[in-house]
């Protein structure tokens, strides 16, 4: 099932699901694709867009899904029109969505009643990630569903790794974008910090890159909130999201996430402030508004 003329299925071709399908896309594999709004090139011309995500599973070996929150996933899947209507038995759906590892179980076993596989596969790395075929892919399903998916994920990332079961993948998502969240916090406030101490931010980042201090969040969120460029790679909106499922999961688990509560309120600040659409990187942008100091000036 992995040879060059696979019939593959994407569903979403957003910031990130479209240079994921394009990856696929290059490889030699059939696409078949559905979207909110118009298919984009090479889509357009190159796939066969269909009118439905049923359309979608009856055409498609393999349906991979990359939207935005919990019920987008439930109504692709099972909504009028959903995955769900056109799958036969033997066909697998990988979810490479961010959301609810609770629900991902429950769409699973669903799924696995129609006599087909499931794995959660949400990805991180960006929308720089994604257009480089860079991205961590964290995986949860069983190891035969897996290992059949897997050199299709290969074209779209390099760190891919088996968590565990359904709904791991998702779990260990959630765990990213808490340690992601708090890193855009600490460089965030570094900066403020720095630059109203009268320190040039710009300098303040390049020594802390040659210490302990060091960090991929450093590297590239430091020179966006330098250079306030805030274009989304990855919006606030949908880091709010996932930090929202960290804490109802942490709840329902009974676990207590402080510094998540906190990155959770910084980023409802910005969302508060109009930022919402922005890359997560504008975090800063709050703590920016509690200091009445920017890190830097907008550029005009």
């Amino acid at each position: 099932m992995t040879n060059a003329t696979q019939k593959i299925g994407f569903i979403g071709l957003g910031i990130m699901g479209a240079p994921m399908a394009g990856h696929l896309l290059e490889a030699g594999h059939t696409l078949f694709v559905n979207t909110r709004s118009a298919a984009p090139e090479p889509f357009a011309s190159r796939a066969t867009v269909c009118a439905s995500a049923t359309e979608v599973a009856e055409q498609a070996d393999i349906v991979f899904l990359m939207v935005p929150d919990t019920p987008d996933v439930e109504k692709v899947l099972f909504g009028e029109g959903g995955v769900a209507a056109g799958l036969t038995k033997g066909k697998i759906v990988v979810d490479c969505s961010s959301i609810d590892p609770i629900a991902t179980k429950a769409f699973a076993a669903r799924i696995a009643e129609l006599g087909c596989g499931y794995v959660d596969a949400p990805v991180s790395g960006g929308e720089v990630g994604a257009k480089a075929a860079s991205l961590t892919i964290m995986c949860g399903g069983d190891e035969a569903t897996f290992a059949t998916v897997r050199p299709l994920l290969e074209k779209m990332g390099k760190n891919i790794t088996l968590v565990g079961g359904v709904g791991d993948g998702q779990v260990c998502k959630v765990a990213n974008q808490i340690i992601v969240a708090l890193n855009i916090a600490a460089v965030g406030e570094a900066l403020v910090f720095a630059s109203k101490a009268g320190a040039d931010p710009a300098k303040v980042r390049q020594a802390l890159m040659g210490g302990f201090a060091s960090s991929r969040i450093l590297e590239v969120h430091g020179e966006r909130m330098i250079k306030r460029t805030f274009a989304p790679g990855f919006r606030i909106s949908l880091h709010q999201k996932d930090l929202n499922l960290a804490m109802q999961s942490a709840r329902s688990l009974g676990v207590a996430l402080p510094q998540t509560a906190c990155a959770a309120q910084l980023m409802n600040a910005c969302d508060a402030l109009g930022h919402g659409q922005a890359d997560h990187s504008a975090l800063v942008r709050a703590l920016e508004a509690m200091a009445q100091h920017p890190v830097a000036p907008d550029a005009s």
